[in-house]
């Protein structure tokens, strides 16, 4: 039988919104920062939600239930979870590449997609506006909201006007200020963040990860992020990106061609990770000059020191504004190898002092 708990840092979260269930909101928009349990939350939301036995007013499901079976098998006729679909397979005549991974002409593939569409919504509905199969409630779990596109989002905000009673809809986003001001209104918003840095190194050796300090710096103090980024080593795609940074000069061409390589060979590796693992580095390379600590490079002090000492830091500072702007189409580019130059000659430019 599934066990549903949330995380050990979302226990004020969890006893503040069910401290009185019977006023419990129509809408919940669960926000904050990704790699927090927010999904694992709503999960066990839903779950205690369709209950039928819940021993007290913050308990979890009971987990033996009828209710409860027909959930832990995805089974349960009152709950709709609604979140990216694969797209149709398309046959590929030659080859392609696709945030740079190599997909092989001839063979049929089915990319993940990146909106949440409109006919999701209407689906949802069709299911919301029919009576409870248990004469109970009726969930509506959207995840991550925040990828609904705007004809999805009017959709869903037509439905949150009024609801028939017994529905709850669980909303979840870690950029939830980019939701409609209207949808954002009609929710009630429980802010997630961040666990005390001693809190996730102590839950992430428990999970068996290896260096656990330097890991989570790495994800932004984010636990959950250190395992999703590449399983218990998520330094192992952050290494092989930083090796050739750490040279007396920087050839744009030849760091270009590494990266793409590592993005062939690395399924672990996306070009979107590859950009935020530069970005995390510049910032550390302006608090370094500075002469402030590095937030997510902790155990890089020296080389960050080294580079540090010939660049200038409105370069630095520059090229860090600029990738704010790169990673938004980083997972569309129209040719990786192309991105990559550009990445790589910023960067140069950015650490080469006044010889650039």
């Amino acid at each position: 039988m599934a066990d549903y708990k949330y995380y050990e840092w979302t226990k004020p979260q969890w006893e503040s919104l069910l401290a009185k269930p019977e006023g419990l909101h129509h809408a919940m928009l669960l926000a904050g920062p990704a790699g927090v349990g927010k999904s694992a939350f709503a999960e066990a939301l839903a779950a205690r939600l369709l209950c039928e036995k819940v021993e007290s007013p913050t308990a979890f499901a009971c987990g033996h239930c009828d209710a409860c079976h027909w959930f832990a098998t995805g089974n349960h006729p009152d709950i709709r979870k609604v979140s990216l679909e694969k797209d149709d397979e398309a046959e590929n005549e030659t080859d392609t590449e696709t945030e740079g991974k190599r997909t092989t002409g001839g063979k049929k593939t089915a990319a993940k997609a990146t909106q949440i569409r409109i006919d999701q919504i209407r689906e949802l509905e069709e299911f919301i506006f029919v009576g409870s199969h248990r004469h109970g409630n009726r969930v509506a779990v959207i995840d991550p909201a925040d990828l609904m596109n705007t004809p999805a989002a009017n959709s869903l905000l037509k439905i949150l006007e009024e609801p028939p009673s017994n529905t709850y809809f669980i909303l979840v986003s870690s950029r939830w200020r980019v939701l409609l001001p209207t949808l954002r209104s009609r929710c009630r918003q429980l802010l997630f963040a961040l666990p005390e840095q001693d809190v996730g190194v102590a839950w992430l050796a428990d999970q068996g990860v290896s260096d656990p300090k330097i890991k989570l710096s790495l994800a932004g103090g984010a636990p959950l992020r250190v395992l999703t980024l590449s399983g218990k080593e998520n330094g192992s795609t952050v290494e092989p990106v930083l090796a050739p940074l750490d040279q007396s000069a920087v050839d744009p061409l030849g760091l270009a061609a590494l990266w793409h390589s590592l993005l062939r060979s690395n399924d672990n590796l996306t070009l979107e990770s590859l950009v935020d693992t530069l970005q995390k580095w510049l910032y550390d390379l302006i608090r370094v000059k500075l002469n402030a600590h590095p937030k997510y490079m902790i155990n890089k002090m020296p080389l960050l020191s080294n580079i540090t000492k010939k660049a200038d830091l409105s370069k630095l500072t520059r090229c860090y504004g600029d990738l704010l702007k790169i990673r938004m189409v980083a997972n569309h580019p129209l040719n990786t190898l192309l991105f990559l130059e550009d990445l790589a000659a910023r960067y140069a430019t950015a650490v080469a002092g006044s010889r650039s």
